[in-house]
């Protein structure tokens, strides 16, 4: 195995580039794409706040041409892209509800799970995840880095507020036991000593234990423009092929591979230890589908040309109407719409505010790089702007009936993977 390190402070705020690959250690990445300069995500201005010196950094896209991994060009300190106030929480968002309720019916199913088996979820957020296998009777346990976890606690959720390691990974089967599954749900890309967290993993896992594992799904990415998706929470974009390499590193064989809905496409892979899962059909199938070599090349090359035009219609669009005197609001606060509003170059003269649902932890802050507010969604009912942008245009076709039966008599913009109107 090639370590990968990242050589730096933690909580000092550096910044690191990547100059090899995070998975092989290949030394020559290719470029893929480059969005400019970003602000952090989850970092938000309250309303009205004094404004104040933020950091901006580079968001570029490289290819490994070794083992296919595309990736994120600079590692940001996690303290800065995972602060203690991070303001996202999982259990908001229906189709995530959905999704980890059959992931656990599924899994359990899979994999025989018994009462007495320890399942733990890193980055567990909330706890909407690890609270199914709960309700089913397992012994739970959920690691997270945030005051999210917090709320896990209240909720009845035993879980460990720390950044997850090979450390925490040891401390846990000494204190808990042996996992029988390990979870992790839109982190895995995360983290940014991938190897490091992989080891922890192993640390845990009982010799006959499974690791889930569900990520956005490059494929998805380049097949619907999600360049939305790319931001410095972001570290890595897999493929099956390019997470199956990374597990075999470490001794672990992807047996079960599928696509499923969730952030407009993502992959739910299951590994376990070499030889001990017979490897299912969905493996080869998914390995097959994907492009790779030269071919993936010259796919990585049409989508960084349609990211291009893709905003270029969106300003046509938001042009006609701002120059009719019409009015704009934008629908939904994901992380994904802050890349997409700073990357198109959207602000307040523009937008006139972003809704979320009651509840959200961003109302009353301002997005990421903008003096753009975040509101309760009612205000766009009382309001009736001329047109709202659905910036979580992969559930568009959700939000849509629901924002008409509420009374929404405006235009409707889903602004990928081609602006339109609804």
């Amino acid at each position: 195995m090639v370590p990968v390190k990242v050589a730096r402070a933690a909580g000092t705020g550096a910044s690191v580039p990547v100059e090899c690959c995070q998975i092989c250690g290949h030394g020559s990445l290719e470029t893929v794409l480059s969005l400019g300069y970003m602000p952090p995500v989850n970092q938000m201005v309250g309303i009205g706040e004094v404004q104040r010196q933020q950091p901006w950094f580079p968001t570029n896209l490289l290819r490994c041409p070794n083992c296919e991994l595309v990736q994120l060009g600079l590692a940001v300190d996690p303290v800065i892209i995972f602060p203690p106030e991070y303001p996202y929480t999982s259990g908001m968002t229906r189709i995530l509800r959905d999704n980890f309720a059959e992931l656990y019916t599924e899994s359990s199913k899979m994999l025989g799970l018994s009462r007495d088996d320890l399942v733990v979820d890193i980055g567990s957020n909330d706890g909407t995840l690890i609270s199914n296998f709960q309700k089913g009777g397992h012994r739970i346990l959920g690691i997270e880095p945030t005051d999210v976890a917090k709320i896990a606690s209240e909720r009845g959720i035993d879980t460990i507020q720390r950044y997850f390691s090979k450390e925490v990974g040891r401390e846990v089967r000494e204190k808990h036991g042996a996992a029988k599954v390990v979870t992790a749900a839109n982190c895995f890309a995360h983290i940014e000593d991938v190897h490091a967290i992989v080891d922890g993993i192993m640390e845990m896992l009982s010799p006959d234990g499974v690791f889930i594992s569900e990520s956005h799904y490059l494929i998805a990415l380049l097949d619907d423009l999600q360049y939305d998706t790319v931001y410095h929470e972001h570290l890595r974009y897999y493929s099956v092929r390019s997470l199956a390499h990374l597990l075999a590193m470490h001794g672990l064989e992807v047996f079960h591979a599928r696509k499923i809905p969730t952030h407009g496409g993502s992959i739910r892979v299951y590994a376990a230890r070499k030889g001990t899962r017979p490897v299912q059909g969905s493996v080869s199938e998914m390995l097959d589908s994907e492009p790779r070599g030269e071919a993936m090349r010259k796919r990585l090359a049409t989508f960084r040309h349609d990211v291009m035009l893709t905003k270029l219609r969106l300003h046509a669009m938001i042009r006609e109407i701002k120059e009719s005197g019409g009015s704009i609001c934008g629908i939904s606060a994901p992380s994904r719409a802050s890349t997409l509003i700073n990357y198109v170059g959207l602000d307040s003269a523009i937008i006139e505010y972003v809704c979320e649902i009651e509840g959200s932890l961003k109302i009353g802050k301002c997005m990421p790089g903008t003096l753009i507010p975040v509101v309760e969604e009612s205000r766009m009912f009382k309001d009736q702007p001329d047109c709202a942008i659905i910036f979580s245009w992969h559930i568009a076709s959700e939000l849509a009936p629901k924002l008409r039966a509420k009374g929404y008599k405006g235009k409707l913009i889903t602004p990928l993977p081609v602006p339109r109107y609804l």
